[in-house]
């Protein structure tokens, strides 16, 4: 899915691994006299976003040759002034601290639905390039879940298109190759390879063969998902706790996120307030690991006997060329230690040959830098 705006010739894709010059890393606000977002000379600005259901990414260039990288909660709360009583917007970790009851995650789903949740997203994503200053005169790539939805796309084309941002172009890629692209060397090698790229999402399971850029094949299902890992730690630590605790998704999730390991699990302790009065602490041993594990066994089982199955049968050749490359995993479950590691193990297991799995070293802001690193060579090659 790929529109622009201007008058600029049709864009090449991103073909060699040499990076551009301005392709320094850091984080944080931008502290320079040079407005962040913007490129000296009039060189439109290269922008890199992924919208995510759980986080939202914004990678952008900064003063003095670095790149911004900005990630909040996908979440917008709104509240009546006390003194004007106009509505007033908060949005991401603000919204989800101070608001946890009427917070809106309007991308649960991995796509905005209908008018609604677009234009809750549009509000949301206008008030984060708001507050990071990007420059409208920008080329804008952002990674995309390679979902057969056709209105979610169109609705999830809208929000980046009101958004203020994008003046010379805006192109999306998918988001299993904007991830591999961090995974994968210092420029833009996984354009160059042959190699199967799996999205352990939030919202879907998603695996797809890529041979220099274009995708060959795809497979994507929601039955396997970090969303359905959080459902099944609540209910077992329910189970845990022998019906005393009940936790939601949010807890649940930040269960797993701050505890969920491979290598170093240890049990940790929580307090509840009880509905009467009181508190009660409990003690988790098994739950969040428990759920974990049989995420990456069903994920495994899902990419070797349906996705790369059928990709075998499709191509041996082209199939044999990629499993002799890494598999790259994206997506925010790649976050939990040792779970790259035990994957890899597990699908060597139930191919019966030997995998090399890797994994970018920050997944969450992977996609929307290797989207940036794609949209930076479309403004050096002056192809948007």
């Amino acid at each position: 899915m790929d529109w622009d705006r201007g008058e600029a010739g049709e864009p090449e894709p991103p073909a060699d691994d040499r990076e551009h010059s301005r392709s320094g890393t850091r984080s944080g606000a931008d502290t320079g006299s040079e407005p962040a977002g913007t490129v000296e000379g009039g060189t439109p600005a290269p922008v890199g976003v992924k919208l995510g259901s759980t986080r939202t990414v914004l990678v952008y260039p900064g003063a003095g040759g670095s790149t911004e990288a900005t990630t909040t909660l996908t979440c917008l709360a709104t509240y009546e002034d006390a003194l004007t009583g106009e509505e007033r917007l908060l949005y991401g970790e603000e919204a989800a601290t101070e608001y946890p009851d009427e917070v809106e995650f309007m991308l649960r789903s991995g796509l905005p639905e209908d008018d609604e949740r677009a234009d809750l997203a549009g509000q949301f994503f206008r008030e984060v390039v708001a507050s990071n200053a990007v420059d409208a005169d920008s080329v804008v790539v952002y990674a995309i879940p390679s979902i057969d939805n056709e209105r979610g796309l169109g609705n999830l084309e809208r929000v980046i298109d009101e958004s203020g941002v994008g003046e010379r172009a805006i192109r999306s890629y998918p988001e299993s190759l904007c991830g591999a692209i961090p995974a994968m060397g210092d420029g833009l090698e996984a354009i160059e390879s042959i190699f199967v790229g799996v999205n352990l999402g939030s919202t879907n399971l998603e695996a797809s063969a890529y041979r220099r850029g274009e995708q060959l094949s795809h497979f994507a299902t929601g039955a396997v998902t970090g969303n359905e890992v959080d459902r099944r730690i609540a209910n077992l630590v329910e189970e845990e706790t022998q019906g005393r605790v009940n936790i939601d998704g949010t807890t649940a999730r930040e269960y797993k996120e701050e505890h969920a390991d491979f290598e170093e699990f240890e049990p940790f302790t929580d307090v509840i307030q009880q509905p009467g009065g009181g508190s009660h602490e409990f003690t988790i041993e098994w739950s969040v690991m428990e759920a974990v594990d049989e995420y990456v066994d069903e994920a495994v089982d899902e990419l070797a006997n349906t996705f790369l199955s059928e990709f075998a049968n499709d191509s041996m050749k082209t199939y044999n060329l990629a499993l002799d490359n890494p598999v790259v995993l994206t997506g925010g479950m790649t976050c939990i230690p040792g779970l790259v590691e035990a994957f890899e193990t597990r699908l060597e297991d139930e191919l019966q040959r030997d995998v090399t799995v890797v994994a970018p070293d920050d997944p969450v802001t992977a996609a929307a830098r290797g989207a940036q690193r794609i949209a930076d060579r479309l403004v050096e090659r002056d192809a948007y």
